[in-house]
């Protein structure tokens, strides 16, 4: 593994290329899990990010005329040693902030290991562990997230499968700190409504075989299966193992494994089952869908909380005036939340002659953000179904 750099180094290397004549070039690290788990999400969710760069770009307006430039790099969502080494990279390359990671055991892997040393500011869009939140007292204001807790979303899971009248679950989880945060919220939530958890255990990713995992799920019981795993991974080969087995028929699926690859793998054979992802307003999401004019898939998870979290940053950086993490990681709440002129996915053009003139905006972006806390997201989401082989919006919490 390189040697970190010094803060000292790094904010050189970001003076270097951001802060130069007229800020010409502003480098912003994309980093997500182009392989792996999630790796049928995270194109759209680059492209998100991507697409407010251009507006930026295109618009002229952040500090004096700064073109913003994507830097690429692969998280994997569960090697460490991977995303940490990728970080690195983009530091070494003079990136001005982070966009991302995307899995929560990476985040907070390049977190304490590369961001806190060289006072980078990363947004992550879609690590959602509740143990990140813990990590505010100590990351010096560093790290922001777009989407919410997932001590939040085991009381959404809760409320959607209250709502079906569903009391008794068995509970799977891969075995990281998501899908641990994950299963732990949700199962103190469930239980405190008064529902029963016949068995909440652990899978691993990477399997050919889920057989015997399902047979003790099985074993246990429950009116439906929640798994919070991830699609391209170990939570689909339960649902193949469950579904082949006959041992359940219905499922509830958290945000990991809600994908357009779900429905691919599944069809049919999971009509009936239900699921959540943090997700916008019908409004904001038709908003960033006509914005986006079928470039990529909008309504793909955690992509407009992508555009919102690169959005952030280059917001900041003009209420700054600067490039520099250190100074405008003071501004991110500032722009995220009122008082301020309502600024939605699409009008980031308006919002940096606002900054520039010394005027105070709201950003709204594309899910409705607000910061409840350094690092925290309030976040809203959508209550899934599955019918005739395809997904439907059944709600929103």
């Amino acid at each position: 593994m390189k040697k970190l750099l010094t803060a000292t180094a790094a904010t050189a290397l970001i003076a270097g290329s951001a802060m130069g004549a007229g800020h010409s070039e502003i480098k912003i690290g994309v980093i997500l899990g182009f392989t792996g788990p999630i790796e049928s999400l995270t194109p759209q969710m680059a492209d998100g990010a991507e697409l407010a760069m251009k507006e930026v770009t295109d618009s002229g307006k952040l500090l004096g005329g700064a073109k913003v430039t994507s830097v690429r790099g692969d998280s994997t969502c569960i090697d460490a040693g991977a995303a940490t080494a990728a970080a690195e990279r983009m530091i070494s390359e003079g990136v001005a902030g982070i966009m991302g990671a995307d899995c929560s055991g990476v985040t907070g892997a390049i977190l304490s290991n590369v961001a806190l040393a060289n006072g980078m500011v990363m947004v992550s869009p879609s690590a959602t562990s509740p143990g990140l939140s813990h990590m505010n007292n100590e990351d010096n204001g560093l790290f922001f997230r777009t989407a919410p807790s997932d001590a939040r979303q085991g009381v959404v899971m809760t409320e959607a499968l209250m709502d079906l009248g569903i009391k008794e679950v068995a509970v799977t989880y891969t075995n990281n700190d998501y899908g641990k945060g994950l299963a732990d919220s949700f199962q103190a939530a469930f239980e405190a409504a008064g529902g029963t958890i016949t068995i909440n255990a652990a899978h691993e990713d990477g399997k050919a075989d889920y057989s015997a995992e399902v047979g003790a799920l099985a074993a246990a019981g429950g009116d439906r299966l929640v798994v919070a795993g991830y699609v391209d991974q170990g939570g689909s080969g339960i649902v193949r193992a469950a579904l082949d087995s006959g041992a359940f028929d219905s499922f509830h699926f958290p945000d990991g494994m809600i994908s357009a690859k779900l429905v691919e793998n599944f069809g049919s054979e999971i009509d009936g089952s239900s699921g959540q992802h943090p997700a916008p307003s019908d409004e904001l999401a038709a908003n960033f869908t006509a914005l986006v004019g079928g470039a990529f898939d909008a309504t793909s998870p955690f992509t407009p909380e992508s555009y919102d979290a690169a959005a952030l940053m280059m917001l900041a950086m003009q209420a700054a005036g600067s490039a520099d993490p250190a100074a405008y990681k003071e501004k991110i709440m500032m722009v995220a939340n009122a008082p301020g002129e309502p600024i939605q996915a699409g009008e980031l053009g308006k919002a940096l002659e606002i900054l520039a003139g010394g005027g105070d905006i709201d950003f709204v972006g594309a899910t409705g953000v607000e910061l409840v806390g350094p690092g925290e997201a309030a976040g809203s989401y959508r209550i899934v179904g599955y019918e005739g082989g395809k997904e439907v919006t059944a709600g929103r919490k």
